[in-house]
């Protein structure tokens, strides 16, 4: 097969590495902005170069952000080209949009690198729906807030300390925002919804709560119960209703989800034949990501031809249903969570049983009062 790889950053310079060792894809084209004398005649300036050229048939982007890359993958499947990407915002945000084209044009759509990095998360999810129903979802959908939560546990670095060092190493941004604010594990999580039950969700009807606020009292208050503070992801669909959320969640030791440690990942979905399943790895970094990019080409070759499901159906989540208690901790007085309160925990409280919708609610007024609020989960 002959690709035209459009972005050659970190991922896509393995993309590129990858390929080079490899004697049946062609990297015809690298898309970049930039002169960059080492990659010779493969440097292309213009999208049009790439979507003349009848002989290339996937595009493999990993430029990442929202424009111009979804104006060239759009431009790419009218031109009648596979698409590969690991661009989880662009997923996320223009789902219902991309995976229309894709099936307008009759090309392959595929995206397994933008959710786990090297883990073959969405391919064995596909996998699984051909025989079974996906229940639910879970877990650990983002390596920066994993191996800052880590470390403040095992290291007793503050939050600051550690941010900083994530950044040294690799793993958080220069604006670290999209991972501790939570919207990269959000949109991770509106992508395997979204395949896992068939629909298409807005990313701003899924409720998300980060860790930037998250201190080493509220490590401590987790430790007291016995717990760790891990950033979770949740998914679950009953006949009546939809639940999908991102919150910081306070989980018991002996848990898969408690004993990953740094910048690794678990997800796990639940079916109705084969029960809960796990899968663990690096969900991050250049050589996972990018081999996932070139396992989702080698698909395409070996005959994959489609997206992941066919079923896309407007949908809202509802939270209301989904119950537990939580770990707030607030500066203030609040009158609704003084009723809720059962205990005090540390510098914060304990609550008894709230719906998740109710407490995201909540904490989303409750921050303008109190800018350094932190809640979790209890599970």
């Amino acid at each position: 097969m002959t690709i035209a790889l459009l972005g050659c950053g970190v991922v896509g310079g393995g993309v590129l590495e990858i390929c080079s060792s490899r004697s049946d894809i062609e990297l015809r084209y690298v898309l970049v902005r930039r002169e960059k004398p080492e990659l010779g005649d493969k440097a292309v300036f213009d999208i049009d170069t790439i979507l003349n050229d009848k002989s290339v048939d996937t595009v493999v982007e990993v430029m990442g952000g929202l424009s111009p890359a979804f104006d060239y993958v759009s431009a790419a499947m009218r031109a009648g080209k596979n698409v590969v990407t690991a661009n989880k915002h662009l997923v996320a945000h223009y789902y219902c949009e991309l995976t229309q084209l894709a099936k307008e044009n009759g090309v392959a759509f595929r995206c397994t690198p933008a959710v786990g990095g090297g883990i073959p998360w969405l391919h064995n999810l596909e996998r699984v729906m051909r025989l079974d129903k996906v229940t639910a979802f879970s877990g650990i959908m983002n390596g920066t807030t994993n191996f800052i939560l880590d470390a403040m546990h095992t290291e007793g670095c503050d939050f600051a300390e550690v941010l900083k060092l994530a950044q040294e190493l690799g793993y958080a941004e220069a604006d670290p925002s999209a991972d501790i604010d939570g919207l990269d594990i959000q949109r991770k999580c509106i992508i395997t919804a979204n395949i896992a039950f068939g629909c298409c969700l807005l990313e701003e009807e899924v409720p998300v709560f980060g860790i930037r606020c998250v201190t080493a009292a509220d490590i401590a208050a987790a430790e007291s119960m016995n717990r760790v503070c891990k950033m979770l992801a949740f998914g679950k669909r009953t006949e009546n209703a939809l639940s999908v959320y991102v919150e910081p969640s306070f989980v018991p030791r002996g848990e898969l989800e408690a004993a990953v440690s740094t910048n690794r990942n678990v997800i796990s979905f639940e079916t109705e034949l084969t029960g809960k399943e796990s899968f663990y790895g690096q969900g991050a970094g250049r050589y996972p990501t990018a081999y996932n990019a070139v396992a989702d080409c080698l698909d395409i070759q070996g005959g994959v031809n489609r997206f992941y499901t066919d079923i896309i159906q407007p949908a809202k989540p509802d939270n209301s249903a989904e119950k537990h208690p939580y770990y707030v901790r607030f500066a203030g007085n609040d009158a609704w969570l003084d009723e809720l309160t059962v205990a005090p925990c540390g510098d914060g409280v304990v609550t008894g049983d709230v719906s998740v919708s109710e407490m995201h609610a909540w904490a989303a007024k409750a921050k303008s009062a109190d800018p350094s609020l932190f809640i979790a989960g209890i599970i």
